[in-house]
């Protein structure tokens, strides 16, 4: 499916959050996407089962939408059941297989925080990597940490030993005939525009949106215009309809 969706009711949109986020991500892009919103959790120990977590969230069609590690999971997703999916978007993340140094990297921060270091992790490792700026308002620096706390750090082990597993996902990605939206952070320094522009010109229906001067977690620093992309995209693209205008 390359074109729009027509003459069905809204489909749902399954929301996956990134590394240390839960569905307080979405709080201020939620309102203005159409149709119905499923938020996903993602705490397995695996990408493999992080993505049966995600299928087992939501029955029948669906588009899927996920951040970082979401849209990590989120291609999974594409990998296992693409016969689901009326549309993928894929926010601030990666398709790549992880590097060497990723690993070693994911494996330190593990040791870390078994070790009770999970605060200064947060702080000196992660926090100056979510938005374009090292050192962010207080603002956005408190909505990121309040997520990440809530997340805790067993879960987050476990998202750090999921992320080990991950694939290569270009070949999935080039496999969907249903449109793939690749959205990212001018100033993202986790995944730059280049991992977005490589997703969007492999899928047979790609599209890019780079978001200027914006960094890793685009719903939280730049809500209106990642809620506007969002919005366009479902509506003039997937072809969901609002559930107030729908059939």
């Amino acid at each position: 499916m390359t074109g729009p969706r027509t003459g069905r009711g809204p489909l749902p949109s399954v929301l996956v959050p990134g590394m240390l986020c839960d569905a307080g991500l979405w709080s201020d892009v939620e309102p203005a996407l159409p149709g119905p919103v499923v938020h996903a959790r993602i705490t397995a120990p695996s990408i493999a089962d992080m993505a049966e977590e995600v299928l087992s969230s939501v029955e029948g069609e669906f588009v899927l939408v996920g951040l970082s590690l979401g849209a990590i999971v989120a291609f999974e997703v594409a990998r296992r059941a693409p016969e689901r999916l009326a549309g993928l978007c894929a926010l601030s993340t990666n398709a790549k297989a992880p590097r060497p140094g990723q690993l070693a990297g994911w494996r330190q921060l593990a040791e870390r925080v078994e070790a009770g270091e999970f605060e200064s992790v947060l702080t000196d490792r992660i926090l100056p990597t979510m938005y374009a700026a090292a050192d962010p308002s207080e603002p956005l620096r408190e909505r990121f940490l309040g997520m990440a706390r809530r997340i805790g750090p067993d879960t987050f082990r476990a998202q750090l030993a999921a992320q080990a597993t991950r694939m290569d996902a270009h070949a999935a990605v080039a496999a969907l005939d249903c449109p793939v939206l690749a959205l990212c952070g001018e100033r993202d320094a986790l995944c730059p525009p280049s991992f977005h522009r490589e997703v969007a010109q492999r899928a047979a229906a790609g599209s890019l949106r780079v978001l200027a001067d914006a960094g890793h977690l685009l719903p939280l620093e730049r809500p209106g215009e990642t809620a506007a992309s969002l919005r366009h995209w479902l509506t003039d693209v997937v072809g969901t309809p609002s559930a107030a205008t729908s059939d």
